[in-house]
């Protein structure tokens, strides 16, 4: 009948969201060129000090380094225009980076622990120092890297996704340099391979946790903030609403939340008026921006009839 469209709280929330993108995508330039400078002098060290946790580690970075600029190729891509095709643009293409990035992080895991378990049985000797010095390096990298995406991470699965492999990343340098010093200290080679598969279970946790997030996305659930029910219940306390159907909640992208829904309200009901307090009400109180209404009086039913 009547279909309402928010678009003044959806332009400004445009403008702001370009902003932090932009934000984003720089701190995501920094932190790649850090990754890529230290992964290099990780698989030099490792080779050098026979570590595998280290080498583990630059594994690790090296799906760092293809994780961030798979989600700086998303960034980029998303911000390209809607066509008459993908109406919605190609804001999904950040969801597809985080859920490579998952998928790429629970396989890095699988191989280091196949690995770990040949040296597990016969452990070959490690040069404890190097080790020790590589990962202490590795992990102030990492730490400036978590400090660069603090601030975009609870905006974006995408930057999520990287600020976990830095997270983890963090953990198997320290997991690391654990190793070294029970090397230098003990001479127990068995340390670094044990220390290879505790990061690499770290690794697996984290993916875990980004590939169940990205699936729902594109499974097109409901967001995790937001109780559906609530929503029903927020516009039928509207005074004019009769009843709310075919009501959808649904993520397009991180911190984008569309919703569209049959509002049926009394033949007198005055639908500017209606359509403005259901906006206000998704807006203040669930932060949707991105609503369409179909407004339904009483008598729309007598128009579906056939004639």
């Amino acid at each position: 009948m009547g279909a309402g469209h928010s678009h003044q709280h959806g332009h400004h929330h445009g403008h702001a969201h370009g902003r932090a993108h932009a934000a984003n995508r720089r701190a995501l330039k920094q932190v790649l060129a850090l990754i890529v400078v230290y992964m290099v002098a990780e698989v030099v060290g490792g080779l050098w000090a026979n570590s595998l946790a280290l080498l583990a580690d630059a594994g690790h970075m090296l799906s760092d380094a293809a994780a961030l600029a798979l989600s700086l190729f998303a960034m980029w891509i998303a911000t390209r225009p809607a066509t008459a095709q993908r109406t919605f643009g190609y804001y999904r293409t950040e969801i597809l980076a985080a859920l490579a990035n998952g998928a790429t992080l629970a396989a890095v895991s699988v191989f280091i622990v196949l690995e770990a378990w040949e040296r597990l049985h016969a452990p070959p000797p490690v040069q404890g120092a190097v080790m020790m010095t590589i990962a202490a390096g590795g992990l102030l990298v990492n730490l400036a890297g978590l400090w660069l995406l603090r601030a975009g991470k609870d905006a974006s699965l995408n930057l999520r996704g990287a600020w976990l492999h830095l997270l983890s990343d963090a953990l198997g340098s320290v997991g690391a340099l654990t190793a070294g010093a029970l090397v230098l200290g003990f001479g127990w080679y068995w340390a670094d391979p044990l220390a290879s598969v505790l990061i690499a279970l770290l690794v697996l946790y984290s993916a875990w946790a980004l590939l169940r997030e990205t699936v729902a996305v594109l499974m097109e659930h409901a967001p995790g903030h937001i109780d559906v029910d609530e929503v029903r219940l927020a516009i039928l306390r509207l005074p004019e609403v009769r009843g709310v159907h075919d009501l959808h909640v649904w993520t397009i992208t991180s911190g984008l939340v569309a919703l569209s829904a049959h509002v049926e309200v009394r033949d007198a009901a005055d639908h500017c008026l209606l359509l403005r307090r259901v906006r206000d009400v998704l807006h203040q109180r669930f932060g949707i921006d991105h609503v369409t209404i179909q407004v339904e009086p009483e008598s729309f039913e007598r128009c579906l009839m056939p004639v």
